[in-house]
């Protein structure tokens, strides 16, 4: 990752995953939460452009205006790209000092899901350079999908078969450590308790065992970290019952009383294991390309590499979160 994909000091984090999934959610609800979760610590998180802000304040509105009852997979649209790879923005956020000038930008790249079982070599081949350009990877992971019926629909909704075969290209030859997020989404109904959250946690783990194989592989396992992280994105709802409309799943939920509202949950643990991972590779001190810029930020400013450690080092490992593999690349 040089200067000219980072802009100096951005982090570029994939978002990967299939039509209907969640990955816009999961952005928003991350968004949302950071600043009511870091409390005394002195961060701020805001959009660093026009498009980043109007368009999650605009999925914001939707989420919280969700009724009664509702099909998750029509919360709100995807991303689209009409005029191909080349029209996609990225969601920038810069993260700084409260009050301050920030230190470093978050470039989150979403993309229509439906590129990743595309025909279409161009629309392929996108999500593979992004992917081996990209020092991080979210996998939002639609949980009813893995957890109803035995997990009937998996294949068809989460498409774990196809995320295997980009990363088999994408992290071929890898020269800089990875950080892998598979994070469930729409999971309330099935982290109410521990017990519950692990269950959660194995299946995750055998619905993605060849992903997971293929990240142990020699080559691979040591320079890639892989983290499960369950976000309850949006918090007030629990599954209520699965349906096929045209052969196709869909999935109903409710709200978990009347009165309930929008109220995410550990979208926040997100950034907290993306930045461990920055703060790792700054403190290895080895010499890949991507500790450029991230050395120089931290050397320059020891407050706000005071205040990322302060909110990185409490990142959850319990209620279904978990480091499968690479705890080196997160130990401070």
């Amino acid at each position: 990752m040089n200067k000219e994909q980072t802009g100096g000091k951005e982090f570029q984090i994939a978002m990967l995953g299939a039509s209907g999934v969640g990955k816009t959610t999961l952005l928003t609800s991350m968004y949302e939460q950071f600043e009511k979760t870091t409390g005394e610590v002195n961060l701020q998180l805001k959009p660093a452009d026009a498009y980043s802000k109007g368009k999650l304040e605009e999925y914001l509105k939707q989420l919280r205006s969700i009724a009664e009852t509702f099909e998750a997979k029509r919360v709100i649209r995807g991303t689209t790209a009409m005029g191909g790879p080349a029209a996609i923005k990225p969601f920038r956020f810069e993260l700084g000092k409260k009050g301050d000038k920030p230190s470093l930008q978050l470039c989150f790249r979403d993309y229509p899901g439906g590129f990743i079982s595309s025909t279409e070599i161009e629309e392929k081949r996108y999500v593979r350079k992004l992917l081996a350009r990209s020092a991080a990877v979210v996998i939002p992971v639609d949980t009813p999908a893995i957890m109803e019926v035995k997990g009937r629909w998996n294949d068809l909704i989460n498409k774990p078969d196809e995320i295997i075969e980009l990363f088999k290209v994408a992290y071929q030859k890898l020269e800089e450590p990875k950080l892998v997020i598979l994070a469930p989404v729409k999971c309330e109904s099935y982290v109410e308790n521990e017990e519950a959250a692990n269950l959660l946690r194995q299946r995750i783990e055998k619905e993605y065992d060849r992903l997971l194989e293929f990240f142990r592989s020699p080559g691979v396992a040591s320079k890639v970290t892989v983290v499960v992280a369950p976000v309850q994105t949006v918090g007030c709802v629990i599954f209520h019952m699965a349906g096929e409309r045209n052969g196709e799943p869909v999935f109903y939920f409710t709200k978990k009383s009347f009165y309930s509202q929008y109220k995410p949950q550990n979208s926040e643990e997100l950034l907290r294991y993306l930045l461990r991972f920055l703060l790792k590779l700054h403190v290895d001190r080895s010499r890949w390309p991507v500790l450029q810029f991230v050395r120089e930020m931290f050397d320059a400013d020891a407050e706000f590499k005071q205040a990322v450690e302060q909110f990185a080092k409490s990142c959850k490992t319990n209620e279904g979160f978990a480091v499968l593999q690479g705890e080196q690349w997160l130990k401070l």
